[in-house]
């Protein structure tokens, strides 16, 4: 039976702007719950529809009777010396991703529950902590120090965890409850634990429908005629199947589980990057162990540091075609070890093994002559690794050539996935092709034009170049099924374009190109353009 854990931060606004202000001032973290942060009443604020209302109150503010969904005006008149600030929803978002991902340390499956709560999928977890209690317990310790203000249910289903977490669990006092226990546990709730709408709280609430255990008995088309929409109705009636296990609520991870994962607890916090990379060095070796039993590689690897005070530092590399050699692996991730800052110590390592697959081993030949192919493809691929390693994604591509007499068409570069293309059939040509072609035809200035042939002089980024000599012209027609991309995005009919290969009294050789005829009625005069450069 699956297991699921609940996170609820009543306080996250204020947490999350309090954990900001503590970081950018240099200073540790400090639980909550450890005496007020501020002595005076402060208070964030957002827009509604009656104006200016409390989104969140400190606990002196509380104190004052301040609390969420107060008028501002109201509430300074309670408070004169009240403190306030707008809240940033989106940074509180982008908090609660961050702190998701640092839940990786407990289990891969982690989803949002709302603005202010966090669902994990614990199933076959809690052993690695000594236990479910055991697990909840650290888990709570370490939110506690981090300065979070949380309430944890565990369940059998995540409605059920949601419930007790927000309706049951205290802070300190986690709410947990065995396989199957769901109905007696959930039966003594407010039915607002079921992530109801307001409406249909309160309507709940007129009928004297208060506890989740008085919706058990009754009959479900009864309990829908209670309700003033069929929508509503059927809401109710999913968040209750959902809390009992008889409907299944699908949780909705923000990343996908890695095909394989090897964890490295520190019983001493590492302080050193010696320290990190002989940690990663070890959980390398028993991933590749794992993968070699299993006959795969993976082509990506991430790689997580956990630090005593919260934060979580994460690599990753990306490989050509599934690995599994230690030393390769170690090499890409060298190249931006560096860039963890170990701070106050790190406590766990993770190494997570995605898009794993099939890897094929084959012996090396005994000589050149005895080879297969001209390159080896492993040698390559472990090349083209080590450059994106540290010159990013992309860094290396394949040319393929494509049929197509049009030059912006004869080719087409694609990231290298590990293999070369098969050979293929080049394009026929009625003349040599530069060495390097420029990703678009850049326009030229024209000063000294032959109607029929090549310029006698051009201007091109902004330097004058007197031609030497020419050959040409090569003529290139517009496809008739597919036209030319239009010259310089001008949106103008593709013309035919003549060719030539043109040398400076420099020693410079270009590709040019007249887009045009002077006679093909087709627009205006012609224009040119390099092409590309020959060597």
């Amino acid at each position: 039976m699956k297991r699921y854990l609940s996170l609820w931060f009543p306080d996250w606004p204020l947490d999350r702007l309090r954990r900001q202000r503590l970081h950018a001032a240099g200073r540790p973290m400090r639980p909550a719950s450890a005496g007020p942060a501020d002595p005076a009443p402060f208070v964030l604020t957002e827009s509604g529809q009656a104006g200016l209302v409390v989104a969140a109150s400190n606990r002196t503010a509380l104190g004052f009777g301040i609390a969420p969904g107060l008028r501002f005006t109201d509430a300074r008149a309670r408070a004169p010396q009240l403190l306030s600030e707008e809240i940033d929803r989106e940074a509180d978002a982008r908090g609660l991703r961050a702190l998701a991902a640092w839940m990786v340390r407990w289990t891969p499956l982690t989803a949002l529950d709302g603005l202010d709560g966090l669902m994990l999928e614990t199933t076959g977890c809690d052993h690695l902590h000594g236990g479910e209690p055991a697990m909840v317990a650290a888990l709570s310790q370490r939110l506690t120090r981090a300065g979070y203000v949380h309430r944890i249910g565990l369940a059998g289903t995540p409605g059920a965890a949601s419930a007790l977490a927000r309706a049951a669990a205290r802070e300190g006092v986690p709410a947990l409850l065995p396989e199957g226990a769901e109905r007696d546990g959930l039966a003594e709730l407010s039915v607002a634990a079921l992530r109801l709408s307001n409406e249909a709280v309160t309507l709940l609430r007129r009928f004297g429908l208060t506890r989740i255990g008085q919706l058990y008995d009754i009959d479900r088309k009864a309990l829908a005629r209670r309700f003033q929409s069929r929508d509503m109705a059927d809401a109710a009636c999913l968040r209750l199947d959902q809390a009992l296990g008889l409907r299944i609520e699908p949780l909705r991870p923000l990343q996908p589980p890695p095909a394989h994962a090897a964890r490295l607890p520190c019983p001493e916090p590492i302080a050193s990057s010696e320290g990190l990379e002989e940690g990663l060095r070890q959980l390398t070796e028993t991933l590749c162990a794992d993968l070699a039993q299993l006959g795969q590689g993976a082509r990506s690897f991430a790689f997580h540091a956990f630090k005593s005070d919260g934060e979580v530092s994460s690599l990753a590399v990306t490989a050509a075609r599934p690995v599994r050699m230690p030393a390769h692996i170690l090499r890409l991730f060298r190249e931006t070890l560096d860039s963890i800052d170990p701070g106050f110590g790190i406590d766990l390592l993770l190494l997570e093994a995605r898009r794993t697959g099939p890897m094929s081993v084959s012996a090396v030949a005994l000589s050149g002559d005895l080879a297969a192919s001209d390159t080896d493809d492993a040698a390559l691929a472990a090349l083209a690794d080590r450059i994106v390693a540290k010159l990013g994604p992309g860094s290396v591509q394949v040319n393929t050539p494509q049929e197509s007499h049009a030059p912006d068409r004869a080719e087409h570069w694609h990231p290298y996935d590990g293999a070369l293309p098969p050979p293929s059939h080049t394009p026929a040509t009625t003349g040599p092709r530069p060495v390097r072609m420029l990703s678009h035809p850049e326009r030229v200035d024209v000063i000294a034009e032959v109607p029929d042939g090549p310029p006698l002089r051009f201007v091109w980024r902004r330097v004058v170049r007197t031609v030497s000599r020419a050959d040409g012209p090569e003529r290139i027609n517009p496809e008739w099924w597919r036209s030319l991309p239009p010259v310089g995005g001008t949106g103008k009919m593709p013309r035919a374009r003549d060719y030539y290969r043109v040398e400076d009294n420099k020693g410079g050789r270009y590709w040019l190109f007249r887009d045009g005829l002077y006679d093909d009625d087709r627009g205006a005069a012609p224009e040119w353009y390099v092409q590309g450069l020959f060597a």
